[in-house]
C-alpha cells in the first residue's frame, strides 16, 4: 500500500475559511444590526418621556452619533456590499447629520486586493504577462470599491494612459450573501415598521448588482450611453470614458484615463486655489455641474430609458471648466417604454404640482398605495415629491421614515416595481449632490421639457398643450433646446 501523502494543512485551512465565511459575515451582520435598530426602539421609548422639546433634540443628536459609529464599523468592516448601503444612506437629505458625517467617508474606500493577487487574475483573463501588456502598470491602485478596483497604466507603444479596473476574486458570492439577509431584513422592517414595499426593492438591488460582475457588459452600457449622449447633444452635458474594447473581459476591464478630482474634494480644491467658497464664483462651478448631471440623467431617463444608476459622489470627477465626467457604468437600467412614459406623466405632474395627476401617474407606474388618513391626494402628491424629486415638500428637511408625521406612515406602499427602484436610487443621490452643493432644485421642474417631448413623441400629449415657457432657477435657463 503506498503511503499516504502529507496534510496539507494550509489548503484545508482555506476551504473551511471559504465554506464558513459565509455564515460568519451573516452572523456578524445580524448581531449588529440588531444591535442598532433595537438601541432606536429602546431610546424612542425613553425620549418619549421627555417633554422638552430641545432637550428631545440633543437626545437625539446622541443615539444618532452612536449609531452613526456602529454603522460605520459594520460597513467598514464586513466592505462588499455594505459600502454601496453606506453610499445610499449616507446622504444629507436622507440620514441624520451624524450618519452623513461618518459615512460620506467611506466611498471608495474598500480594502485593496494584493497586488500578487490582481496580477494572477489579469494574467488568466488576459492570456499575457503584465510585462508582456503594458509599459508601466502603477501596482497602487488609484481606488478600491466594493467590487473591484482601478490602477493606472499604459499599454505598450501607446502615449496616453489607461485605467484598468480589476474584480476582486470571490467577492460576488459574498455580495449575494450580503443581500439575501438585507431581504430578510427588509421583510422584517416592512412588517413592522415602514409601511413600504422594501422587499421588491431588495430584489432589485440583487438583480441590478448581479450585473456588475459581467464587465463585458459594463463595457456595453457605457459605449451605448456615450453613443446616445454625444449624439444627442452638440457637447455631451457629461464624459463618458472611451472603453478599448480588445481589452475587455468578464473581470476585466479597460478605459481612457480621465483626469480630475472626486466631487467630495471639490471644496478643498476650490480653496487651494484661493477661491471664496461662498462667492460668485464657486456657485457658479457648483451650478455648471449640477446643470451637467441633470440634462444628462433627463435625457437618459426620459428620452432614452436607458441610464447610469449610480450617481454617488465616488463616481463623479469634476475636470477642467467645470466638466463632469461620469464613471462606472457597473450598474444601469433598460426601463420599458411603458414606465419611461408613465414617469414623465409623474414628472410633468410634480412639476405643475398636480396631485390628480400624480395620482393616476402612480397607478399607471404601478405603485399600489393605501391611506391611512383623511387628506389621501395631498399626502400621496407629498409622498410623490419625497421619492421622485430633488426639491423635498415644502416644511420637510430630511427623509424621516420612523415619524408618524411621515407620509409612508400615512400613505402604505404596499406594491413598488422593482424596476423603479433605479429611477428613485438615482434621483435621491442626485438630490444628496444639490444638497452637498447648497443648491435647492427640482429636477422635475428642470426635465418638464423633457417629458413633454417623451410623451409628445409618443402620441401621448398633444402640442397644444406642452408649456412653452416654464419658470426655472437663472442657471437653468437656455439649458434646453429642440432637438
Amino acid at each position: 500500500m503506498p503511503p499516504l501523502p502529507p496534510l496539507d494543512f494550509k489548503e484545508i485551512q482555506d476551504k473551511l475559511s471559504s465554506r464558513f465565511r459565509p455564515l460568519q459575515r451573516s452572523f456578524q451582520f445580524w448581531v449588529r444590526v440588531a444591535d442598532i435598530y433595537t438601541g432606536y426602539k429602546v431610546f424612542q421609548l425613553r425620549v418619549s418621556l421627555v417633554k422638552d422639546v430641545e432637550k428631545q433634540e440633543a437626545m437625539w443628536e446622541r443615539q444618532h452619533e452612536v449609531a452613526a459609529e456602529k454603522i460605520y464599523a459594520m460597513c467598514s468592516d464586513l466592505g462588499g456590499f455594505f459600502l454601496k448601503v453606506a453610499q445610499i444612506i449616507g446622504k444629507p437629505d436622507l440620514a441624520p447629520a451624524a450618519w452623513v458625517r461618518r459615512l460620506v467617508t467611506l466611498c471608495d474606500r474598500a480594502p485593496a486586493t494584493p497586488f500578487d493577487t490582481v496580477q494572477l487574475v489579469m494574467e488568466r483573463e488576459l492570456g499575457q504577462s503584465i510585462s508582456e501588456a503594458f509599459e508601466r502598470f502603477d501596482v497602487d491602485p488609484i481606488g478600491s470599491a466594493s467590487i473591484a478596483q482601478v490602477h493606472r497604466a499604459r499599454l505598450r507603444g501607446e502615449k496616453i494612459d489607461v485605467v484598468v479596473k480589476v474584480q476582486h476574486p470571490g467577492i460576488e458570492d459574498l455580495m449575494m450573501t450580503d443581500i439575501r439577509n438585507l431581504q430578510a431584513f427588509a421583510l422584517y422592517m416592512q412588517k413592522i415598521d415602514i409601511k413600504f414595499d422594501l422587499f421588491s426593492i431588495t430584489k432589485e438591488m440583487e438583480k441590478q448588482i448581479g450585473y456588475e460582475f459581467d464587465f463585458a457588459r459594463e463595457a456595453d452600457a457605457m459605449e451605448r450611453i456615450r453613443h446616445f449622449l454625444y449624439k444627442n447633444n452638440k457637447k455631451s452635458p457629461v464624459v463618458v470614458p472611451r472603453v478599448l474594447q480588445d481589452k475587455v473581459t468578464r473581470q476585466v476591464l479597460m478605459m481612457e484615463y480621465i483626469d480630475g478630482i472626486p466631487i467630495l474634494n471639490l471644496g478643498d480644491e476650490i480653496a487651494k486655489r484661493g477661491i471664496n467658497p461662498g462667492g460668485k464664483i464657486a456657485a457658479a462651478a457648483k451650478q455648471n455641474i449640477l446643470k451637467s448631471l441633470t440634462l444628462a440623467y433627463g435625457q437618459m431617463i426620459l428620452k432614452s430609458g436607458f441610464f447610469h444608476a449610480d450617481p454617488h459622489p465616488g463616481n463623479i470627477l469634476i475636470c477642467k471648466g467645470s466638466e463632469v465626467a461620469l464613471l462606472d457604468y457597473g450598474q444601469v437600467k433598460d426601463l420599458p417604454d411603458k414606465l419611461r412614459l408613465a414617469y414623465a406623466n409623474l414628472v410633468l405632474a410634480i412639476a405643475d404640482n398636480d396631485p390628480i395627476r400624480a395620482s393616476e401617474s402612480y397607478r399607471e407606474l404601478g405603485i399600489n398605495t393605501i391611506s391611512a388618513c383623511e387628506n389621501e391626494q395631498q399626502e400621496l402628491f407629498k409622498l410623490a415629491q419625497t421619492m421622485f424629486d430633488t426639491k423635498l415638500p415644502p416644511g420637510v428637511t430630511m427623509l424621516q421614515p420612523f415619524s408618524e408625521e411621515s407620509s409612508i406612515k400615512k400613505i402604505g406602499v404596499q406594491a413598488f416595481p422593482e424596476e423603479l427602484f433605479s429611477v428613485l436610487r438615482t434621483v435621491h443621490l442626485l438630490r444628496g449632490l444639490s444638497v452637498g452643493l447648497g443648491i435647492n432644485y427640482s429636477c422635475s421642474e428642470q426635465w418638464r421639457p423633457i417629458a413633454e417631448e417623451a410623451l409628445y413623441l409618443a402620441g401621448r400629449l398633444k402640442d397644444k398643450d406642452r408649456k412653452t415657457k416654464v419658470h426655472r432657477p437663472s442657471f437653468f435657463r437656455g439649458l434646453y433646446r429642440k432637438e
